[in-house]
């Protein structure tokens, strides 16, 4: 494994350009990354003069359309009903949060602004479906009942990641897949436990006594941890020689990761 800074000199929160093997295959663009985010099924949503409510579920579907389910109860429904032009400008915020207990929980932030408006009653139940096939999930089955569809035409795609904020383009955005790594994380935790703690020994080896490693997260890319220390901390990346296109090829990557030496 190698780095371009030593650890000493990093603040907290700074992304540290780790690979092994020297050959790694890079990083995630923003627009993945921000994709990625967007695909955590909750959301908080704010509308101009209906204040913030969370969304039941949020989905960007696979042909680019940002749908969110909403409760039929509450102001939003009725503010919409008054607009004059149909729609009301928003704001859908996503939160990924790491799966270890870090200082700063929060790995990434994405923010989608546009126009919010409802989905025409004959539209429903094809985006209903885009949106299953995106993300199902049980609010779905109260659309019509105490729930309603409502589309965010998205104009403004913006990714916090650590101390970085990033500017993606919607047309980017919308091209982008999510990683399906990460949407797997859950489960790779569990089912790859112990190959995934002997790279953890590992890394800690590698950084030191003196600081504490803890996992940040998984992708496509590798398998990241964020190294926490008095004087403030950093992120590495244990990386693939090339980013996986399948979840079903994770074991062999890890088990490939712990033949490699970290430098």
């Amino acid at each position: 494994m190698t780095t371009g800074r030593s650890p000493g000199r990093l603040r907290a929160g700074t992304p540290a350009p780790v690979t092994a093997p020297a050959a790694a295959g890079g990083q995630p663009s923003p627009a993945e990354r921000a994709r990625t985010v967007a695909a955590r099924p909750s959301a908080a949503l704010h509308v101009l003069g209906a204040g913030t409510t969370a969304a039941l579920a949020a989905a960007t579907t696979a042909d680019g359309r940002t749908l969110v389910v909403v409760p039929t109860a509450g102001p939003l429904l009725n503010a919409l009903a008054g607009s004059p032009v149909g729609d009301l400008p928003a704001r859908l915020t996503f939160t990924d949060r790491a799966p270890s207990r870090l200082r700063q929980p929060v790995r990434a932030l994405v923010e989608l602004a546009g126009w919010l408006s409802p989905v025409p009653a004959s539209d429903v139940p094809d985006a209903v479906v885009a949106f299953a096939d995106a993300s199902p999930c049980e609010a779905l089955f109260d659309v019509g009942l105490t729930a309603a569809l409502l589309r965010l035409d998205v104009a403004e795609v913006v990714l916090h990641e650590s101390h970085a904020v990033e500017h993606v383009e919607p047309e980017d955005f919308v091209a982008a897949a999510a990683d399906p790594v990460t949407a797997a994380e859950a489960d790779l935790l569990a089912t790859e436990s112990e190959a995934l703690a002997r790279l953890h020994v590992r890394v800690q080896a590698w950084a030191g006594r003196r600081d504490e490693v803890r996992l940040l997260g998984l992708d496509r890319f590798g398998v990241r941890y964020r190294v926490e220390s008095p004087r403030g901390g950093y992120d590495v990346r244990v990386a693939f020689p090339e980013p996986l296109t399948q979840i079903e090829a994770f074991t062999d990557a890890v088990g490939n990761l712990l033949g490699c030496a970290l430098d």
